[in-house]
């Protein structure tokens, strides 16, 4: 997708929404502020903000618009603090249930499933990926180490152990 085609779908999504009658409290226009920028970058921000103002044109400019305004750029400035920078995505698929209490944060429960259900390769990466989403990273790397050697994927886990190095040498 490129800059315009998405700047146009915001510039309608945003005319529909102030345009189409909705209910009273109805905050889309702050869903869009936060979700643009969270969503497909801060890049984004200036053709939200050239959005609202083409909106107001239309809709007539009131005499907070300056104030309006502002917050949709403060929102979306803000909504980059919210974005998990540190994905992980597996080869293989996790059981749903495992993959839920990780993403929930509840890795005792994740890890006694994966003991339970996984062996071989899956297991070792699971349980590195689990310890890798505490930021345990010595831990994962245990895991991911442990499976390079007890496994045949060596180039899943030397890619996931430098990933931990990485964060390792961050720290």
């Amino acid at each position: 997708m490129n800059y315009a085609k998405i700047s146009f779908g915001i510039l309608v999504a945003l005319a529909a929404s102030r345009f189409i009658p909705h209910p009273p409290n109805f905050t889309s226009l702050l869903a869009l502020s936060f979700y643009v920028p969270a969503v497909f970058g801060i890049r984004y921000l200036p053709a939200l903000l050239v959005s609202f103002i083409i909106t107001d044109f239309f809709i007539g400019f009131h005499s907070s618009a300056l104030f309006t305004w502002g917050s949709v750029v403060f929102i979306g400035l803000l909504s980059q603090y919210f974005i998990r920078t540190e994905s992980v995505t597996t080869p293989f698929e996790i059981d749903s249930m495992t993959a839920d209490f990780i993403e929930s944060g509840i890795y005792d429960i994740a890890s006694k499933r994966v003991k339970k259900l996984e062996s071989g390769y899956k297991y070792y990466f699971t349980m590195g990926l689990i310890e890798e989403t505490q930021k345990n990273y010595s831990g994962a790397k245990m895991y991911y180490s442990e499976g390079e050697l007890n496994t045949e994927r060596k180039e899943l886990f030397s890619n996931a152990i430098k990933r931990v190095d990485y964060f390792l040498r961050k720290k």
